[in-house]
């Protein structure tokens, strides 16, 4: 295992490593994800999607006295903006004790922190908005895009990465897809692997005015399902299946998801908080005049993979948020949830105001895998 010293003052001390041990995956698995007030879940295939990022994840780890007291995962990816390819960071796994999440609660003062923790914090912010710090080495040029997902009600989080220079650039919504009983389509069946290169070249003409585009998990397990009239692929899905444990959904529909619906026979299909199963939908793909046949895709992917649920998440001012939003065919649990928006953070290195502009303007694609 490759590790390395960052940081290293008096008792603190932030170390870089290409693996995840035995501690950082016990921190990560206990760690309750979601922000006070919002929707509460722990994510419960950790070490598989570790094992499934493989040489693109890295993390950095805080150790006080020793201890490991946070740390936070780094996706090296390339992404495609508007087609201009960037080389890129993404931040995940963050796990981070509150003494490093400054929140101005109303009405309170502001704990002080002591020099030893402040100049800490400043050091490490810095590593956070300038990814070749992180090497320890010297730094290299070229341009680079940090970004992070934030949840909207997080203030804590997002305390955190204003602090390190991160600037808000689009927000997202989740959207959901149920049925009690889904059944199989005719014309949807998985894509062959010998089909996946002339697919990812669909997908890339598809999302070519998104920003943040991936190909990384486009095909994850060979799990690409497709739905093809007269022969030809007109719609598309990546199906991961993917399991939480929500502990808190707020609200009164929080209230029926969590005290009501696991006891319902029906509704139970779809919601049930100690062990919620369901598909993320990623990679979506569709042909201009065929988007009214994604439902029937998401319910023959939902049958074959034996699952009711299924969820996606999408730049809230995309033609495909604004598709599936007004569709009505989409299912019970979309009309029940209530999901507060996502907001998507990036720190810039290297690239003019111009080039900046685009990903302000133009939405952005969520990858689905970084959500399973």
């Amino acid at each position: 295992m490759a590790e390395e010293s960052i940081i290293d003052y008096k008792r603190l001390e932030v170390k870089k490593t290409d693996t995840a041990d035995e501690d950082i995956l016990r921190l990560l698995e206990s760690t309750i994800l979601g922000s006070e007030g919002g929707m509460r879940y722990s994510m419960q295939n950790i070490r598989e999607r570790v094992i499934s990022y493989g040489n693109g994840l890295s993390f950095m780890a805080l150790y006080k006295k020793k201890d490991l007291i946070g740390v936070i995962g780094l996706c090296n990816r390339k992404t495609i903006n508007c087609g201009q390819a960037y080389n890129a960071t993404y931040l995940r796994y963050l796990a981070i004790r509150s003494a490093f999440q400054t929140a101005r609660a109303a009405g309170r003062r502001t704990e002080r922190m002591s020099h030893l923790e402040e100049y800490f914090k400043q050091k490490l912010f810095g590593v956070f908005s300038r990814p070749s710090q992180s090497s320890g080495g010297e730094e290299t040029t070229g341009p680079h895009i940090m970004y992070a997902y934030v949840e909207s009600r997080n203030e804590r989080s997002k305390n955190l990465i204003h602090q390190a220079g991160y600037e808000y650039i689009r927000s997202f919504l989740t959207v959901a897809f149920s049925r009690f009983s889904p059944k199989v389509y005719r014309n949807v069946s998985k894509l062959l692997p010998s089909e996946e290169p002339v697919m990812a070249k669909m997908l890339a003409d598809h999302y070519s005015g998104h920003c943040f585009y991936t190909d990384e998990f486009s095909f994850f397990n060979h799990g690409y399902y497709v739905l093809r009239k007269e022969g030809e692929i007109v719609a598309g899905v990546c199906a991961i299946p993917t399991m939480f444990r929500v502990t808190n959904v707020p609200g009164v529909w929080g209230w029926v998801m969590m005290k009501v619906m696991p006891y319902i026979p029906y509704f139970r299909r779809l919601f049930r908080p100690g062990e919620f199963r369901y598909l993320v939908l990623s990679s979506i793909y569709y042909r201009k005049d065929s988007e009214h046949l994604l439902p029937d895709l998401f319910e023959s992917v939902c049958a074959a993979e034996g699952y009711n649920t299924a969820l996606t998440w999408l730049d809230d001012h995309s033609d495909l948020f604004q598709i599936l939003r007004t569709n009505r065919r989409m299912g019970a649990l979309n009309r029940i949830l209530n999901a507060k928006p996502g907001l998507v953070y990036a720190s810039f290195s290297d690239i003019d105001p111009e080039a900046r502009e685009m990903f302000f303007e133009n939405p952005v694609y969520i990858s689905g895998f970084d959500f399973s």
